[in-house]
């Protein structure tokens, strides 16, 4: 296994495209810390945005795996263009014809995603850990590792995603067509929640959406912002009620699971009937 990672990862680093989008990729995950920097000072107006809490421990879990996976689009395009090249430059047939087995090629790609999920958690396990260090208010060891399942919902949820990116490139065979339907298929949940919404109600629809493979890697974690302090206090002013319940829910996890193992194995079916 460490060498069919190996090979690929050879590939990805000779190539100057990729090697530019994972280095631009680590580079916006720790431009997160940037954000400690953004003060307002306008006469009376006076904000730090670093002192309101967002990298309070263990907030900041949340918080930072939420921010980091809207940078995940960069992997996605290192990958489904890692299919596009095998196909464009014939080496995924100079791969079998030396021996390498469909089975063998399509776990190298699925290493490779589980490898660029493993390294992303890791990297904001880091950056979270030395901006909290800095900045929590909370210190203490059991509440520096508290909702630490935000970390394992973020490496989920990664490993889901560039798994239906590499599906979409084995599919489609070319990088653009294959984004671009990635993005379609997020249209087209949503007019699936349209449309179940309008024939039945919005909680039939909400439902058959957690199910949908876009939105179920989206609900493994939610939106952080209504569980700062600030927002809940002007929430109580004018009367709202936000108390959501934000954790990381084992069924959602296993959705995502399902999917990716599904995306895993008919991208090797793809590639078995396919005439190469």
């Amino acid at each position: 296994m460490l060498r069919l990672l190996e090979i690929e990862f050879i590939k990805l680093w000779n190539s100057r495209v990729s090697k530019f989008l994972i280095i631009a990729y680590f580079f916006l995950l720790t431009s997160i810390a940037l954000i400690a920097a953004i003060k307002f000072d306008i006469g009376p107006i006076k904000f730090h945005l670093a002192k309101e809490g967002i990298f309070n421990f263990p907030y900041i879990w949340h918080f930072n795996t939420f921010v980091a996976a809207f940078f995940k689009l960069f992997l996605a395009i290192v990958i489904v263009s890692m299919m596009a090249n095998e196909y464009s430059n014939k080496t995924i047939k100079q791969n079998l014809i030396d021996g390498l087995s469909k089975r063998e090629f399509v776990l190298s790609k699925f290493l490779t995603v589980v490898g660029f999920s493993a390294i992303s958690t890791v990297f904001i396990f880091v950056v979270s850990l030395i901006l909290g260090l800095i900045y929590s208010d909370f210190n203490e060891i059991s509440i520096i590792l508290s909702d630490l399942e935000f970390l394992f919902a973020f490496f989920i949820k990664l490993i889901g995603f560039f798994s239906f990116c590499l599906f979409l490139g084995m599919l489609v065979k070319r990088s653009a067509f294959a984004l671009g339907f990635l993005i379609l298929w997020q249209f087209i949940e949503g007019m699936i929640y349209l449309v179940l919404r309008w024939k039945f109600d919005e909680n039939f629809a909400s439902n058959v959406l957690t199910f949908l493979p876009l939105n179920a890697m989206s609900n493994l974690i939610k939106e952080p912002f209504t569980r700062l302090g600030a927002v809940k206090s002007v929430a109580q002013q004018i009367g709202e009620d936000i108390s959501y319940d934000f954790g990381v829910q084992w069924y959602e996890i296993l959705i995502v699971l399902v999917w990716t193992a599904l995306f895993v194995y008919w991208s090797y079916l793809i590639l078995k009937k396919r005439d190469l």
